[in-house]
């Protein structure tokens, strides 16, 4: 079948859904952007290609489409995609940046949507492991475990061991009775083993002690296998033609076979503007230069259970071992006498104190450690490699044994990471960039954990485009990039640079506007201060005078969107009594409570007001009442001693390059838009939007920033 018959069946399918979806109203942009992506789709070859026997090279089609608010990006990609995929006997694979989005792909846009079309298909989610409990683990610590063999390690790391310790009791028996709770009810049937399907999903250090993760889980070797909620969930994916699964899972296992290969499959980036950070956090990496008694465990471990198995590899761990603790605590008081000073000099209530190493040219008698610590966490790797590979061949010969033995696999694999991300992070520190190229950020923190200096070590690449360009794009055949907010300034250009397309021949643009009338439905005020916003000071207190005016005459729901902790707390220091009720602030309440009471008090007609930050300036959809009204008290540049942030423009400025036009406008142009998007979300809306940063108008940048917004009626207010 040809390509344009392909891309005419697919939009003929797309038609026939939103003629049958009753009240559904024709969208002239939700019907060019489903045409983008049946002609993107149809475009690409798909599958292995032989090109040394005569065939011709894959074709590879890459689509980046903005849509605007209210266009129905879902119901876009989601028909085309799906009737391509099922013509050309493949899958859709679709990533978006959060759970809760995966979740209401799954949960409400894909049964919608399975209803209507002609073509059976089945859809799954995709979450990372660490998100489903680890039954062996779970029963270990709720006690309803066999007992463990004499003289067994315990499974679990120092510093959860010494967090339990410092615990009161009540809350040691809490966390008990939970664990003994969260047993019975999935033995009974009554949770499915999936931590967002809790009622109330347990805090991270809580559930860590009982995730499922890779590196100690022997898979069908594992007694509880059958019972594995992760696997259950895994044999899903394998019969589905849509999986939907989340930036990090889809960046974590490449080339892992988790997900469909995607070469082989059409992949939908959905909230895109997300992948670029989403590549730096997942390519970073950080080791713990002070906390290193793991190693000798790890060392005792090996040596015991590799001799057990008469590996012969084994024989180098105890150097290797002495090795690495050695190197360590060299590099600790090397970087003590070197940064020392820098480091002890900073308050620690903001966190812990950094400091960041220019050009990433470490100090000469730091290369020399790091070198020996790389070596000889190889070497350790190398024999844990042996022991797992001897482990395994163990468990298919004597599965009679697979309780014993998949307790050895997870003692060897609960540390086991620990040493890979030494070995990753010695490398990248190592790494030296030549003359003109991009180097590695590099910097050290210092945190006082009781009467514990925690001295770490930390590494990240600076360019995301360049990490996703080598492993993403080099592997992907067909794709459609989406979100609301993939222009900044008004161009491309930015987004394309950052997820490492610019220059792509293979990649088209296309903006498709918001059918709501801007101009109509809201207003951008511009509630100038007579301080300057670089003095913060001055400018918080003139600001929370001027927000505290305002947010008084709110009728019905507002949002107020803060730029860091210090300035939301004096504003809340700041509310008058009479005010305080009305306000819910971010972290007081779970997000979910918080939004729950305040559709509560809208709905009821009273007033209500959230006090929030980044998280609450994106994936908020407050329609109608619930958000009549959004304050952006600073414009949301990123935070100045962000090192990744600085390395990357201390690099541009080498290069004779401007970061803060060529980086910080445009990041915080995306940014700026997904705030004001809080406040327009449907064709019935009207909204008015306050910013008090005079810098959105009287500067050159603002200019540029406000070209990126929508076109609302502006509003220029003097100071109050």
């Amino acid at each position: 079948m040809s390509q344009q018959v392909w891309a005419a069946q697919a939009l003929e399918s797309f038609d026939a859904v939103v003629s049958a979806t009753e009240g559904f109203r024709s969208r002239a942009g939700q019907r060019l952007m489903a045409e983008q992506v049946a002609h993107t789709f149809s475009s690409a070859t798909l599958g292995k290609v032989d090109e040394e026997s005569g065939e011709a090279a894959p074709t590879r089609s890459i689509a980046v489409i903005q849509a605007g608010t209210g266009v129905g990006k879902s119901l876009a990609y989601c028909a085309p995609a799906i009737a391509l995929a099922l013509s050309r006997g493949t899958r859709v694979l679709i990533s978006t940046a959060t759970v809760a989005l995966q979740e209401q792909l799954v949960n409400k846009d894909l049964p919608a949507l399975a209803a209507l079309m002609p073509q059976p298909f089945k859809f799954a989610l995709a979450k990372g492991r660490g998100r489903y409990v680890c039954k062996l683990k779970l029963d270990r610590l709720a006690g309803t475990g066999e007992a463990e063999e004499e003289g067994e390690d315990d499974l679990f790391a120092e510093e959860e061991a010494a967090a339990r310790a410092k615990r009161p009791r009540h809350e040691t028996e809490a966390c008990m009775q939970f664990y003994s709770s969260m047993a019975q009810t999935l033995s009974k049937g009554a949770w499915d083993g999936d931590r967002d399907s809790l009622d109330t999903p347990p805090e991270p250090e809580v559930w860590s002690p009982v995730a499922a993760e890779g590196a100690s889980c022997t898979g069908k070797h594992c007694p509880a296998f059958s019972q594995c909620t992760y696997y259950d969930k895994r044999k899903e994916l394998v019969g589905a033609q849509v999986i939907v699964a989340n930036h990090d899972l889809l960046l974590s296992s490449l080339g892992a076979r988790v997900l469909p290969e995607l070469d082989n499959c059409f992949l939908v980036l959905d909230e895109a503007h997300h992948l670029p950070a989403t590549a730096l956090d997942q390519f970073a990496c950080s080791m713990d230069l002070s906390r290193i008694t793991w190693i000798e465990r790890l060392s005792s471990r090996g040596l015991r259970i590799g001799a057990l198995l008469e590996v012969e590899e084994i024989a180098d761990i105890p150097k290797h071992a002495a090795q690495l603790r050695q190197t360590l605590q060299d590099l600790a008081r090397i970087v003590m006498d070197v940064y020392g000073v820098q480091l002890k000099s900073q308050p620690s209530a903001w966190g812990p104190a950094r400091v960041r190493v220019p050009r990433g040219e470490l100090p000469e008698q730091l290369i020399a450690p790091l070198g020996l610590l790389a070596a000889s966490a190889d070497g350790f790797l190398d024999a844990l490699r042996a022991i797992s590979k001897a482990l395994r061949a163990e468990m298919r010969d004597k599965p009679d044994e697979a309780k014993r033995l998949s307790t050895l696999y997870a003692q060897i694999g609960m540390l086991a990471p620990r040493l890979e991300e030494l070995h990753a992070t010695a490398q990248l520190l190592l790494q030296d960039a030549p003359e003109g190229a991009v180097p590695a950020a590099k910097w050290f923190t210092l945190e006082v954990d009781g009467d514990f200096i925690v001295v770490k070590a930390h590494a990240s690449p600076i360019l995301p485009g360049t990490t996703l360009r080598n492993h993403l794009w080099s592997a992907v055949r067909g794709a459609v990039l989406t979100s609301a907010t993939l222009t900044s300034c008004g161009h491309f250009d930015f987004f394309l640079r950052e997820a490492g397309l610019h220059g792509d021949e293979a990649t088209t643009t296309l903006e498709v506007p918001s059918p709501f009338n801007y101009a109509a439905q809201g207003t951008l005020i511009a509630a100038e201060t007579r301080a300057d916003p670089k003095n913060a000071a001055q400018f918080t207190t003139e600001m929370v005078d001027a927000l505290l005016h305002d947010i008084a005459r709110v009728e019905y729901g507002a949002l107020v969107l803060f730029t860091s902790r210090e300035q939301m707390r004096q504003a809340v220091d700041a509310l008058p009594t009479a005010m305080r009720s009305v306000v819910l602030v971010q972290n007081a309440l779970p997000r979910t409570q918080l939004l729950k009471r305040h559709r509560e008090r809208v709905d009821n007609g009273e007033p209500s007001v959230i006090f929030g930050m980044q998280s609450f300036g994106e994936g908020l959809d407050l329609p109608g009442r619930l958000c009549e009204s959004v304050f952006i008290t600073k414009l949301p540049f990123a935070p100045p001693d962000d090192p990744v942030g600085e390395a990357r423009a201390e690099w541009l400025r080498a290069v004779g390059r401007d970061p803060f036009s060529e980086l910080v406008v445009p990041a915080t142009a995306i940014r700026l838009a997904q705030w004001v998007g809080r406040a327009i979300r449907t064709e019935e809306d009207m909204a008015h939007v306050y910013c008090y940063d005079k810098r959105l108008t009287r500067t050159s940048y603002g200019q540029r920033l406000l070209k990126g917004l929508p076109p609302f009626a502006l509003e220029q207010r003097a100071p109050l």
